[in-house]
C-alpha cells in the first residue's frame, strides 16, 4: 500500500513557479513610498524647491501605482494558491500519511521485508528514488502555505501603507502649489494682454484658430526662440503617467476624431512640461477644459487639455520637468483600493489629457516626439 502511494505521488507533477513573487513586490513598493516620505522631509532645504517636491510627488505617485498593482497580485497569488491547496487536499492528506507512516516506522524494520534479501534491496532502491521526490513535494506544501500567510499578512498591513502613502501625497500636492506660488524667478519672453486674449477666446471656435491667434496677444515679446528641440523627437517623455486611451485621428464612442493623443490618468496626477518651454496660454478653452500650450521653439506648440489645476504664467519660461498643472477627481478611498484590489482590479484611471502637438500650426501624431509603448 505504501509503495502504490509513493509511486501515484512521485508521478504528480510539481506547481509551476515561473511567475514573480508578488509579495515582495508590493514590499518593494511599500519601500518606495517610505523613500518619498525622507525625499519629503528634506524638500524644504533643498536648493530648488519646486524640482524637488515634483520627483517627491512623482516618487509617491509611482510608490503608490506600485503598491495598488502589488496588492492587486498578492490578492489574487493568494486567491490562487489557496484554490490550489483546496483542490488537493486529497493529495496533501495521502502525503501527510505516507510521511507519518515512515516517520512512525522504526528504522530496522524498514530495512526488513517479507521476500527476502532481494526485496529488502527492492525497496531499498524504491526508497532511495522516491524520498527525495516526497522531500520535495514536502517543502512545495510547506512553502505555499507559508506564502498564503505571508500574503494575508501582507493584506492586512497595506491598510496603514496606503494611508501612510495618500497623506504624503497630499501634502507633497500642497507644499508643491504653495512653493509655485511663491515663485518669482522665472525669466519672461511677454507679457500676455488680457484683453486681446479675451476677444481671441470669444472669437475662436477651434483650437485650431486660437493656436494661430496667439503671437496677436503677447505684449513686448523678445526676440529669438528657445534652443531646437528636434533631436529629442521620439524620445520626450510622456507629461504625465497614464495609459494611451486613443491614438491620434482614433475616433471616440461618439465617432469624433481628433489628431492628438488622449491618455487615461489617475486623479490628481502630475503634468510636467517634457522640455523647456515658453507658456503661451493656460486657462480654460472652449470645451477642452483648462489648457496648457507650450512653445519649446519657434513653430512648435504643445497642448495639454483636461487639467484641473494649471501652473505658472503666459509669458513665463519653464525649465524642463516643470509642473504645469494637475489632472481632476479625487484619490481613491482607501477601502476601494482595498476593495478593487480583492476582486483583482487595479484603481481606475479616470481621468484624461488630451494632448496635441503642433508644427507651423498644423497637427503632427504627438507618437512622433513623444516615447510610447506600441501596440502589439
Amino acid at each position: 500500500m505504501i509503495r502504490a502511494a509513493l509511486i501515484a505521488l512521485f508521478l504528480l507533477p510539481l506547481p509551476a513557479w515561473a511567475e514573480s513573487d508578488p509579495a515582495t513586490a508590493a514590499r518593494e513598493a511599500a519601500k518606495r513610498l517610505d523613500e518619498a516620505a525622507i525625499s519629503l522631509s528634506k524638500a524644504d532645504s533643498a536648493r530648488d524647491r519646486i524640482k524637488a517636491l515634483s520627483e517627491t510627488l512623482r516618487a509617491y505617485e509611482d510608490g503608490l501605482e506600485a503598491m495598488r498593482e502589488g496588492l492587486r497580485r498578492a490578492t489574487l497569488r493568494e486567491a490562487r494558491l489557496t484554490r490550489e491547496v483546496q483542490a488537493r487536499e486529497a493529495e496533501i492528506a495521502q502525503l501527510l500519511g505516507v510521511l507519518q507512516s515512515l516517520g512512525a516506522t522504526p528504522a530496522p524494520v524498514m530495512a526488513l521485508h517479507p521476500d527476502g534479501p532481494t526485496g529488502t534491496a527492492r525497496a531499498g532502491m524504491l526508497l532511495a528514488d522516491v524520498t527525495p521526490a516526497l522531500t520535495a513535494r514536502a517543502d512545495a506544501l510547506r512553502s505555499n502555505l507559508q506564502e498564503v500567510a505571508t500574503l494575508r499578512i501582507l493584506q492586512e498591513t497595506a491598510a496603514d501603507t496606503l494611508r501612510k502613502g495618500l497623506n504624503g501625497v497630499q501634502q507633497a500636492r500642497t507644499e508643491l502649489s504653495k512653493a509655485l506660488a511663491d515663485r518669482t524667478a522665472l525669466p519672461r519672453r511677454f507679457t500676455e494682454d488680457p484683453v486681446r486674449t479675451a476677444i481671441l477666446i470669444a472669437s475662436t471656435e477651434t483650437l485650431e484658430g486660437f493656436a494661430s491667434g496667439l503671437s496677436d496677444i503677447t505684449v513686448d515679446e523678445a526676440e529669438g526662440s528657445l534652443p531646437d528641440i528636434a533631436h529629442r523627437k521620439g524620445a520626450l517623455t510622456l507629461p504625465v503617467q497614464g495609459r494611451i486611451l486613443r491614438h491620434a485621428n482614433e475616433a471616440d464612442a461618439a465617432g469624433i476624431a481628433r489628431p492628438g493623443l488622449v491618455l487615461a490618468t489617475r486623479p490628481r496626477a502630475l503634468v510636467t512640461t517634457p522640455a523647456a518651454a515658453t507658456i503661451r496660454y493656460r486657462g480654460p478653452l472652449l470645451n477642452y477644459g483648462n489648457v496648457m500650450i507650450l512653445e519649446p521653439q519657434a513653430g512648435l506648440l504643445f497642448v495639454f487639455a483636461g487639467l484641473d489645476v494649471v501652473y505658472g504664467n503666459a509669458g513665463e519660461v519653464l525649465p524642463s520637468g516643470s509642473p504645469v498643472g494637475l489632472m481632476g477627481g479625487q484619490d481613491a478611498e482607501i477601502g476601494t483600493i482595498l476593495s478593487q484590489a480583492g476582486d483583482g482590479a487595479g484603481t481606475e484611471a479616470t481621468e484624461t489629457l488630451y494632448i496635441e502637438i503642433r508644427e507651423n500650426n498644423t497637427p503632427v501624431d504627438p507618437e512622433l516626439w513623444f516615447k510610447t509603448v506600441k501596440d502589439n
